[in-house]
Formats: C-alpha cells, sequence, structure tokens
C-alpha cells in the first residue's frame, strides 16, 4: 500500500498567519503539523508517500522533508494548481498509485492513541482483495475512521452495522445525525480508487467530493467504518482554537510520558527501516537541542538492550 498526505488548500481560516506559510508547516508543539499525518502513515507500514501541495508551498516541504531516506521511507511530490475537492488526490496521484492500494490522510488531521497500528493494520488488510461469499468472489473494501463527537451536525456522519462494521449510511453535515460517528480524514482503499475518482462530478461548490467518492464504495456494500475507541484523540487543526488545543494536547502527553509523539525517526527506527548507522548520522547532524537528547536516548536503549 501507497500513502498520500494532502497539504494543500489555502489555510484562510488561519490568515495571516498562512499568508506567509502552508498551514501544513505551522508547529504543532515541537513539531511541524505534516510530521503527525506521516507518523500515521509510517505507523500502518506504509514506507512509499506522497506529499501533494500548492505551487508555491511545495519546495517547503521538499527542504523540510527531502527525500525521506532519514526516516526509511520515499517521498515523492506533485503539485495541487488549485483545491478542487480531497477526491482530486487520487486523479494527481494516478502515477504514484499504480497498481497498489492507498491511504489518503489530510495534512491537517492529528491521531494519537494506544495500539493504533492494530486499527491501521484492520484497515491496510480490508483494501487487499479477499474471496467472499458461497461462490468465493473477489472482493476489497474501503475503510473510513469514526470518531464520536457530540455534534454530528457539523460532520460527514457515519451509520454503521455494530456487528460487521460496514457502513449502512454516510451523510454530510446531516439535520438529523442516525450516528454521533463523524467521518474523520483518513481514508484506505483499493486500487480501483483512481478509477472511480474520475467519475466523480464537481458537486455545487466545484469540487470533487470524498463524500461522493465513498458513497460509490457503499452503493458496492464496500465500505467499512472502524471505530476510533475512547480515549483516542483526533484533532483537525483547522482553526487557531484548534491549533491551540493540538499543542498543548501534545505538550501534555510527551512531558508526562517521556515519549515523543510524531517522532518519525524514532517510528522508522523502531520498524528497523533505519540502522543504527544510520540513526547515529542522523543524531551527529542535529544541533544542541531536546530532539538531539531524546533520539540519542532512543539509540543507546537498545544498545543498552543488545
Amino acid at each position: 500500500m501507497k500513502g498520500i498526505v494532502l497539504a494543500g488548500g489555502s489555510g484562510s481560516r488561519l490568515y495571516p498567519i498562512t499568508n506567509g506559510i502552508s498551514k501544513q508547516l505551522l508547529p504543532i508543539y515541537d513539531k511541524p503539523m505534516i510530521y503527525y499525518p506521516i507518523s500515521v502513515l509510517m505507523t500502518a507500514g506504509i514506507k512509499e508517500i506522497l506529499i501533494i501541495s500548492t505551487p508555491y508551498d511545495i519546495d517547503g516541504f521538499k527542504r523540510l522533508l527531502g527525500d525521506g531516506s532519514n526516516y526509511g521511507v520515499s517521498f515523492s511530490y506533485e503539485i495541487q494548481e488549485k483545491p478542487e475537492g480531497l477526491a482530486q488526490a487520487f486523479i494527481i496521484g494516478e502515477q504514484f498509485i499504480g497498481d497498489d492500494d492507498v491511504c489518503l490522510i489530510l495534512g491537517d488531521n492529528i491521531f494519537h492513541g494506544a495500539n493504533f497500528q492494530k486499527l491501521l493494520k484492520n484497515a491496510v488488510n480490508n483494501a487487499k482483495t479477499h474471496l467472499v461469499g458461497p461462490f468465493a468472489l473477489p472482493k476489497s473494501y474501503t475503510t473510513v475512521f469514526g470518531y464520536y463527537v457530540n455534534d454530528p451536525e457539523r460532520y460527514g456522519v457515519a451509520e454503521l452495522n455494530e456487528e460487521t462494521g460496514e457502513c449502512i449510511s454516510i451523510v454530510e453535515k446531516p439535520e438529523h445525525p442516525k450516528s454521533n460517528y463523524a467521518v474523520v480524514g483518513l481514508y484506505f482503499y483499493p486500487n480501483d480508487v483512481v478509477k472511480k475518482a474520475k467519475q466523480v462530478k464537481p458537486s455545487k461548490r466545484g469540487e470533487l467530493e470524498i463524500t461522493t467518492l465513498n458513497q460509490m464504495y457503499l452503493d458496492e456494500q464496500r465500505l467499512m467504518v472502524e471505530k476510533l475507541p475512547i480515549g483516542y484523540a483526533w484533532l483537525d487543526t483547522g482553526t487557531f482554537e484548534s491549533l491551540h488545543e493540538a499543542s498543548s494536547y501534545v505538550e501534555t502527553i510527551e512531558k508526562r510520558q517521556g515519549i515523543q509523539i510524531a517522532c518519525l525517526e524514532e517510528i522508522a527506527y523502531n520498524k528497523r527501516w533505519i540502522s543504527d548507522t544510520k540513526m547515529e548520522e542522523i543524531i551527529q547532524n542535529l544541533g544542541n537541542n531536546d530532539y538531539k537528547k531524546y533520539l540519542t536516548k532512543i539509540l543507546e536503549n537498545k544498545k543498552g538492550r543488545s
């Protein structure tokens, strides 16, 4: 499976800050915002990642992330000339996706919770072709993630079969929600998503809506909902208030538990995507800061256990 981070848009709600820098390059406490969605893809085991951004901002991401070798992954970059809907990401990324399944994550969404890797693994497996039914017909599934909210009318809402996890309905900002599960900015698709994205017609606001794309899979009974358990955090950092809340959340967790959230080098190192030698090289190239001290501790702890 491959991964796409959609990091475009104008970030108009964060003006004037975003008049000079991409929203996804803003800090969430001690790391750039885009580190957080990238960490989700890496946790899911995805090593080939496409960053989609604006013509103005794309070079900033290239400077920040490079080719991905420091994290044991491979980064590619594509330009979204103007924002025309989330489903456009699959059309832009058609060549990158090739014959693979794909995960799309929005560049301003932050996820954190225990055993997240297990939920992500389920979604990866759903996208693979399975033989189902009495006639052993090949079938693959899209997975969206549902997060329990008190105000579901503000979101796209998924109604699901509690026994199977299959989606019954999905409605954008319903007046009378049939559930409290908001669909968040993390989607796992089979390879046929590119073909389907090309069939999506622009909405009244002129965009290729992700809800329309998901409805196509729902019509084929191929849409699953993975519920994020109580205690998980989902943060959409589109406003000044939510930026502050996300930074405060990360600060609290890191200071109390002594861990780093979305430390890409640590994820890569624990997965053995980078070697001891590579980790030492990364550490040597860092200045005198807490991030260097943290990575040094990670390296020393592993060597101490060897």
